[in-house]
């Protein structure tokens, strides 16, 4: 049986929209639906791997809750911002570079194309596809937006609004945009991160139903979920721990993601280092992902991270570094490509090189550790990025690419410290629970013990969602 497209729009950025869709998703093919997300366009620098090449991480997420591997067409185009321009990629690969301002104003009809051309591919392949607005649909500033209002009316959505009612003004927000796009643009709302009697809201939610005609589709309390977060949502706060992990915070950090399991394992503490200073006392330093390496390898030089890393490492400190991060922890980077800087000295505490190219790598990997430490030890993962880095030590090998048997080196490695392409790293518990216990063990601490399983954590807020949405309403009205 096919479905009416539900669309779930926002009030504004981080209303919630992506994890309502994500919940929404995995409810409704427990349901037995053949479910598909969809999200015309996303601006975010944590981007995963699909069928295709490149998506928003976001967009990954919701097709695991459909029980689907992720396809880029989920995601027809990723914005990927960079100082004062854009990164845009389009079904994957990469479209072009654009001046920000000039891309956000521009004609889009060759993208709304496309990103229509996938909705129909989705379609014919699903019973309902959930397609996620991007920021708020009534954003009256902005020209050719693709992502919202334009695409709802060409497929004839049903258009759902959610509030986060936590940040106060919810009842305004819904009225208001309401009446910037059209009083019966939407079918009803939902309010989400409520805290408090929901009674105190009956005479809003009369207002809404007798000015606007809005169905009220649920009320959702506040809810912690232990999902990976969109960037520019992350709080950047730390907590604290027995083992510290530092992550510098650089300029142009690509793939928080990476990190963000470290917040559910109570033992563990965090903090993002904006000073060198504040890399003391830790056990660990991350170097995390950059979307610009040789500007952030620069930025280490410049504000004196190199001098406190180098001081730590010679201590005992393990060092870390993901992507960029690792290229960083290399002799050398040539980058004649990305950022046009040439040659520019690494921190070299890894025997490896890298050499940019215009030829972005991004793959689905599978591979086995070869540090000493953890060795044979089995990791998934993905890789994106621009150059090549040889490695007298490679951390990894990896045998299978994109589904296909292959064998080759991944990463570099030291004593105390690693670098390697494989993003999710730190997701694969078997390995991240020997790491963090091998550091329990120096200091004499307790072993950690945990569990983390990514399919436990959707279906446990799809199970809190259920209980506080009308899904019968939401599909079928």
């Amino acid at each position: 049986m096919k479905y009416r497209p539900i669309f779930i729009m926002g009030t504004s950025s981080g209303a919630g929209k992506t994890t309502i869709v994500t919940a929404l998703c995995r409810i409704l093919t427990r349901r037995g639906l053949n479910v598909s997300p969809f999200k015309a366009q996303n601006m975010s620098l944590n981007a995963g791997v699909g069928i295709g090449g490149e998506m928003a991480y976001a967009q990954v997420l919701q097709a695991k809750a459909c029980g689907k591997v992720p396809d880029v067409r989920m995601n027809p185009v990723l914005l990927k911002p960079e100082k004062n321009r854009t990164q845009v990629i389009v079904n994957g690969k990469y479209y072009g570079t654009f001046d920000a301002k000039n891309y956000m104003n521009s004609d889009k009809d060759i993208l709304f194309k496309i990103i229509l051309n996938d909705f129909e591919y989705l379609s014919k392949k699903s019973d309902l596809i959930i397609i996620e607005g991007a920021g708020s649909p009534a954003e009256i500033n902005i020209k050719n937006d693709i992502a919202n209002v334009r695409l709802a009316r060409e497929i004839s959505s049903k258009n759902i609004l959610v509030s986060d009612i936590d940040r106060g003004g919810a009842f305004a927000s819904i009225v208001g945009t309401a009446e910037l796009i059209d009083k019966n643009f939407f079918s009803g709302y939902i309010f989400n991160k409520f805290r408090g009697d929901i009674e105190l809201l009956n005479d809003g939610l009369k207002f809404l139903k007798e000015k606007y005609n809005l169905k009220h589709y649920g009320t959702v309390p506040y809810y912690e979920n232990c999902l990976p977060q969109e960037d520019s949502l992350w709080s950047w706060n730390g907590k604290g721990g027995k083992i510290k992990i530092s992550i510098i915070k650089l300029p142009h950090i690509a793939n928080s993601t990476d990190f963000q399991i470290f917040f559910k394992i109570r033992e563990v503490g965090v903090n993002f280092a904006s000073y060198p200073e504040e890399l003391d006392g830790a056990d660990v330093i991350i170097i995390p992902g950059s979307k610009l390496t040789a500007y952030d390898l620069i930025y280490l030089k410049r504000e004196g991270f190199e001098e406190k890393i180098k001081e730590l490492y010679k201590d005992g400190t393990k060092i870390v570094g993901i992507c960029g991060g690792y290229q960083m922890l290399g002799k050398y980077i040539i980058d004649y490509y990305e950022t046009k800087r040439g040659r520019i000295e690494g921190l070299g505490i890894l025997d490896s090189k890298t050499i940019f190219d215009k030829r972005k790598i991004v793959s689905l990997l599978k591979g086995k550790i070869l540090h000493q430490e953890f060795y044979g030890q089995g990791i998934t993962g993905y890789e994106i990025h621009l150059g090549r880095t040889i490695s007298k030590k490679p951390f990894a090998l990896i045998y299978n690419e994109n589904g296909r048997d292959v064998e080759r080196f991944d990463g570099s490695y030291e004593k105390n410290a690693f670098g390697t392409y494989f993003h999710d790293l730190f997701y694969n518990t078997n390995f991240l629970t020997k790491f963090l216990n091998s550091i329990a063990k120096e200091k004499g601490i307790d072993k950690i013990n945990f569990y983390y399983s990514l399919e436990n954590e959707i279906n446990k807020l799809a199970d809190f969602f259920e209980r506080y949405l009308d899904i019968d309403s939401i599909l079928n009205d």
